[in-house]
Formats: C-alpha cells, structure tokens, sequence
C-alpha cells in the first residue's frame, strides 16, 4: 500500500483513499480552494495552503486596504493603501510557491452565483455574515465541497468545519504484531500483542459532520443541553453575538467607536442569551475589552489550525477537528468542540 506523502514545491502528492486505490481528484495537489477575506487571517490560511501546495487558490475580497488592514496583514504592502485586499495580497502570495496557482477576485462575494462556488474542493469563508456562511455551507453540502469558516476578535477566534455526512479518511497507527506461538515460554506477556515502533499502519475511518446552520440552533432548553452547559466554552455564545452585531451593523466592532459598540455589544449578548434560555451571565460584563479589532499572534494561531484542517481535509489523512475550534488568547489556549446532533 502506498502511503501519504507530502513533497515539497507543489510536486505530486499520491493519498490512499479508503478502497487502497490513489484518487488523483482527492489529492491534495489536484485541489482548488477559494478563500474569502483577505484580513490578518486570511493572510495567515493562504499562506499555510499556498506553502502546503495545493494546484490553485482564488483570493476573494472586494475591501479596500485601511491602516487598519496593515496591522495583522502580511501580504499586503504598507505602500498598498487604498488598493483592494485581494490584488495587492497577489503578489507576495504567488511569491511563496510558483507552483501554485494563485488568483485574485475583486467581486463582493455576496454577488457570485451558485455556480461559481463548484468550481473548488474547498471553500473558506473569513469575516462573513452568518446568512452567507450558512447558504454557502447548505448549497457546498449539496456538492459535497468541504467548506470552512473562521474569524478573529480580538483575542479571541475560531474556525468551523463541515465536510459532509461521509468524510473518509486515514490514520497512520503504529503495527500490532502478534506475539509468535512459542511453546518454551507460555506466560501471560508472550501472549500480549506488542506494539512495532518501525512499522506503521494505515487505518481508514469515517467521520460526519452537520450544517453550520444546525450547529448554530442548538436547543439549550433540553436537559442534555443544560447537562453539558458547564463544559461548553464561552466562546460559542461570544460568537453568537459578534456574529449578530455584524449582521446588525453591517461591520465588526471597531477601537474608534468602542463606546457605542460595547454598549451595543452588551445589549445583543442580553437579546441573544435571552433568546437561547440562558443567563446573560454566560459572557462577563467585561467581554467586551476584548473581542475589538484583528491580533496578529490569534490570527497566526487560528489561520494554524484552519490551514492544517484544509490540508487534512482534502488530502483525506488524519483525523479531523470536529467541528468548532475556539481560541482564547487571554489563556493562551485552544479547545475543539462538537455542536450538532450527537
């Protein structure tokens, strides 16, 4: 059996789908992704696809780029001011692999036809509304398109995962081997398998994921729900609200109007908890010191992760983030979560 193998400089990769049999389509050489956003994250996701060599990338951002932008954006030339994300993003980006065919979009991502969307193996969306990730996500589902969503507030980010109700996939496990049949020595040991540190073996597993609209609406008014309230991170429900205030403003919240945004702020996480059956108490009154603006080193973290779930994903090895990974750069830790029907 051939194994994964990840060259270096775009050259092929082969991948063991789970019938042993090497599925060009599948590999990761062969996929093309769309990423949407071009802020600090966005950066950091196309950076770590470009580097692990996939055949295309299509950068999609219509924003323009800020002082702001700069900050926690690698890409973009501090010179680039007033010139659109994704085409002053192109030039550093294609720099880090020739291999790699790296395209940039200037269109609202909003305004793209269903169609434009099946043309890749991956898409993943940064800094979108809730109703576009959740019509983008049902419509790739329908495709089976694996697609990915993530964001950074502040200190805080996660990233989200659906690949479908059937995602195959392998994991390299080192050899059992069982013990040889040795009539001098039948003791409780010679009859335990041992484990083989030189030889590894291929498992071939399958995971399922739900919708992001359905991960989103869970009922935490059912007793299972409030049983695994004390072991759900607060950043579900951060998300919630920052999620909402976007769609309600039509922008994150921003330094500049700290005042206004963290009363608003207060109020929708209020509105949201209330709405869900749960105490506003969830998230302190000071959650929002923060969750303003984009921090490099989250976005380094957090585009991390969400890279490596790319790669994973559609190269069909190793075992995938199921579903949620939330980041607190406050504690300086990351945990994975499920949310969906068990």
């Amino acid at each position: 059996m051939v194994g994964p193998q990840f060259p270096l400089h775009g050259m092929t990769i082969l991948v063991v789908t789970v019938d042993g049999n090497v599925c060009p389509k599948s590999v990761l050489r062969g996929s093309r992704v769309l990423l949407v956003g071009l802020r600090g994250l966005g950066a950091e996701v196309a950076k770590n696809l470009i580097l692990a060599g996939v055949k295309g990338l299509t950068l999609l951002d219509h924003e323009q780029v800020t002082e702001e932008s700069c900050r926690a954006q690698f890409l973009i030339p501090v010179t680039a001011q007033g010139q659109n994300r994704a085409l002053a993003s192109l030039e550093r980006a294609q720099y880090l692999n020739p291999m790699v065919e790296v395209k940039a979009d200037t269109d609202r991502v909003e305004t793209k036809p269903d169609k434009f969307f099946l043309q890749f193996e991956a898409v993943c969306l940064t800094g979108c509304s809730r109703d576009l990730m959740v019509r983008v996500d049902q419509l790739c589902a329908q495709h089976n398109i694996k697609v990915f969503c993530g964001d950074v507030f502040g200190y805080h980010g996660y990233m989200f995962s659906d690949l479908g109700q059937e995602h195959n996939y392998v994991e390299e496990k080192p050899k059992v081997v069982k013990p040889k049949t040795d009539e001098s020595n039948d003791g409780p040991e010679a009859k335990k398998p041992k484990v083989d540190p030189n030889e590894t073996t291929m498992i071939k597993k399958t995971a399922s994921f739900c919708s992001l609209k359905v991960a989103l609406e869970v009922d935490w008014t059912n007793e299972k729900a409030k049983i695994s309230l004390k072991r759900t991170p607060v950043d579900y429900f951060l998300l919630h609200v920052l999620l909402k205030f976007r769609t309600d403003k039509g922008r994150d919240p921003h330094p500049e109007s700290f005042e206004a945004d963290a009363t608003l702020l207060r109020q929708i996480r209020d509105d949201v908890l209330e709405t869900m059956g749960l105490s506003s108490e969830l998230l302190p009154h000071d959650f929002v010191s923060y969750c303003f603006s984009e921090m490099a080193p989250v976005c380094a973290v957090v585009g991390g992760v969400l890279g490596q779930e790319v790669v994973k994903a559609l190269s069909q090895r190793d075992a995938p983030h199921k579903n949620f990974f939330f980041f607190d750069g406050m504690k300086g830790s990351g945990v994975v979560d499920y949310f969906g029907p068990k």
